[in-house]
């Protein structure tokens, strides 16, 4: 093991549900101290930070700090309460992100009447969420981690990739430029890991069941329940875990033996998360279709809609005046 969370402290983004929750709360379980920033929590959520909000003298604590993650200074804000509280960050996963909703769409432009992006606005809420987020979120953490450049433990940040970081798809667009964009994000700050012994990684996961998903009915009636397989966010956040603590991750679900073929870890390392475990590569990747826990079998059902959207006469017209 190259490296235990025990003891050491964590934020993470968009915990109050998802893959990021089960990520901060296993994290938890294995003695860390994480800040949860989100909007707010879901029921299953708040019974996380319940069961770990205890006393300033816990080995691991839970804090919940309010976070809209477009807002620069709330980001800023989000480091000051982790050092406040746990004196100082180690880990920090961006993973606060949407999966273009109606609201903040390619396909219902600015001035559409499903669209929440204002026309003279300047920016699409997606690329807020999604990249820009990400972005920033990496450079505080950076920062910090210079900051604390005498201290030996190595820092880790671990960002929300996705299948579609590989993969066309025309019903939302925006969504897969933001994974592509994080990809070479990664894989960018690699040289971080052996410079200064920040590890930048992501996971890529497939088709997972968490509310990005459950909640929203135009996702759902992509998904065969006979033809498709979830993958689940406890399998993914297992697979953060591991590519924190361990450099070396096997690319079979649920493996603690390692004695099957494994991953190599070290900055810049994505791994697609499906019902397997592979390294996503540069060049020449097979990619991952295919795959159980990467098919979408109604596809044509959402690409539909694109076609019916853009056969309306003046689409992408703003009916607001400027």
């Amino acid at each position: 093991m190259a490296f235990s969370v025990k003891g050491k402290s964590a934020i993470v983004t968009g915990a109050g549900s998802g893959i990021n929750l089960c990520f901060a709360k296993l994290l938890l379980e294995n003695g860390c101290n994480v800040l949860i920033a989100d909007l707010a929590l879901r029921p299953e959520a708040q019974a996380v930070v319940e069961r770990y909000s205890g006393q300033s003298n816990s080995s691991n604590r839970a804090v919940f700090q309010k976070t809209d993650v477009v807002d620069w200074r709330q980001l800023e804000r989000m480091f000051e309460v982790a050092v406040k509280e746990f004196d100082e960050v180690d880990i920090v996963c961006p993973g606060a992100g949407i999966f273009e909703p109606h609201w903040t769409n390619f396909w219902r432009p600015p001035g559409t009447p499903d669209s929440r992006d204002p026309p003279d606005g300047g920016r699409y809420a997606l690329l807020d969420i999604n990249l820009t987020h990400p972005i920033r979120t990496t450079q505080l953490a950076i920062s910090h981690f210079l900051r604390a450049r005498g201290h030996k433990n190595p820092k880790h940040i671990i960002h929300i990739s996705s299948i579609a970081g590989q993969n066309a798809f025309l019903a939302s667009p925006i969504y897969v430029a933001t994974k592509h964009a994080i990809n070479g994000l990664v894989r960018s700050l690699a040289k971080l890991d052996g410079q200064y012994g920040i590890r930048v990684t992501a996971v890529a996961p497939g088709v997972i069941k968490t509310p990005l998903y459950t909640d929203n009915p135009e996702k759902m009636k992509m998904v065969d329940d006979k033809a498709d397989e979830w993958v689940t966010p406890e399998e993914v956040a297992e697979v953060m875990l591991a590519l924190i603590q361990q450099d070396k991750v096997s690319e079979t679900i649920g493996d603690k033996t390692g004695q099957g073929p494994q991953c190599l870890v070290q900055g810049g390392t994505i791994l697609e998360v499906s019902k397997t475990v592979r390294s996503v590569s540069a060049f020449n990747d097979p990619g991952p279709a295919g795959r159980p826990g990467n098919t979408i079998s109604d596809m044509n059902k959402v690409e539909d809609e694109v076609y019916d959207l853009l056969s309306t006469e003046g689409w992408g017209e703003s009916r607001v005046k400027l």
